[in-house]
């Protein structure tokens, strides 16, 4: 499943990050290179991240970080994250 990002309450796909990519931390380290590398060309809006992943198997912690720089400029731009889980 991809990560999609979108403007809150849009169809339209600002990016599509991760085709085929089902692990979250694979996914979160694109998103977190996508943000750093984009946000000087958006404008501050309502925008979603939608990240469907798979829990890993045999998964007993660890995983996913998001660095508090991403969460920075995620809040500035009104860049919401979810986190939608998706079984086998």
């Amino acid at each position: 499943m991809p990560i999609y990002i979108k403007v809150e309450g849009s169809k339209e796909t600002i990016a599509t990050l991760s085709k085929g990519v089902w692990d979250l931390p694979s996914q979160i380290q694109e998103l977190e290179s996508w943000i750093f590398e984009n946000s000087s060309n958006l404008p501050s809006s309502n925008y979603i991240a939608d990240v469907g992943f798979s829990i890993r198997e045999n998964a007993c912690g660890g995983g996913a970080i998001l660095s508090p720089k991403a969460m920075s400029i995620m809040g500035k731009l009104g860049l919401k994250l979810y986190l939608s889980e998706y079984g086998e």
